[in-house]
């Protein structure tokens, strides 16, 4: 075989080699990750007429008491929530107008702060507390504008453990005493979920975890529940 049969063959053999390799590849496909099931506490819900509305915005603490909530007050309001997770004070800033949108609410349950407080890679906070609570009066004007009667839920507190992102109860007390400077200014009740959940914190939450059970978001749902229907017999 001369020198160029030769070579002209190896490219070949390379070629078909190639082919087999990237059809073999493409044969052997990771198997197709199943999607996530939506959150029912982000599902939109059609209003039942007649009733007072009530718009839960928070984090996904919020989202794990939205359900519970909504069934609590079935037939006497219709609980909606915010369509996503409220993350921390900047995201509130930036939309709070979009939530509020054009509906008249009766009721606007509300919280930010454990992710205003959590550990950053390049900073000990997400949100400054001097941030926090900047931004907390600017989005108070926008929700006492709504004309809905407003209640602040404080945050829940960290347990014991290693937090990943790190979070400190010590700072939730912190974060919750600026907002409940801001809260009290403005002539906002406040739900006390911290105080509500710290004696049993055992009892409801995960272990070494911000998040709480499934009969934990339901007891703290009770505890919305039952605020919110005070504020509603008051109107």
């Amino acid at each position: 075989m001369n020198r160029i049969t030769s070579r002209a063959f190896r490219m070949l053999l390379a070629t078909c080699l190639l082919v087999c390799f990237t059809g073999l590849a493409q044969a052997v496909k990771k198997p197709k990750r199943k999607k996530r099931r939506p959150n029912p506490a982000l599902a939109k819900i059609e209003d039942v007429a007649g009733l007072p509305r009530v718009l839960l915005i928070g984090d996904s603490i919020s989202m794990g008491y939205t359900v519970p909530t909504r069934n609590l007050l079935a037939g006497k309001a219709n609980v909606h929530r915010i369509p996503t997770n409220g993350g921390p004070t900047t995201r509130g800033v930036s939309s709070l107008a979009k939530w509020l949108g054009q509906s008249k609410w009766d009721v606007i349950h509300l919280n930010w702060g454990l992710h205003d407080l959590k550990g950053m890679a390049d900073r000990p906070h997400q949100v400054s507390l001097e941030d926090y609570e900047k931004n907390l009066r600017t989005m108070v004007v926008q929700l006492k504008a709504t004309g809905a009667t407003l209640i602040w839920a404080a945050t829940t507190p960290v347990p014991e453990g290693d937090m990943k992102p790190p979070r400190s109860d010590a700072d939730v007390v912190k974060y919750n005493e600026v907002a409940a400077k801001v809260m009290t200014e403005n002539g906002i009740q406040i739900n006390d979920l911290y105080a509500f959940a710290r004696p049993k914190l055992k009892e409801l939450q995960r272990p070494a975890n911000v998040h709480f059970t499934g009969p934990g978001s339901k007891a703290l749902a009770k505890q919305v529940a039952d605020v919110i229907g005070k504020a509603l017999a008051a109107e």
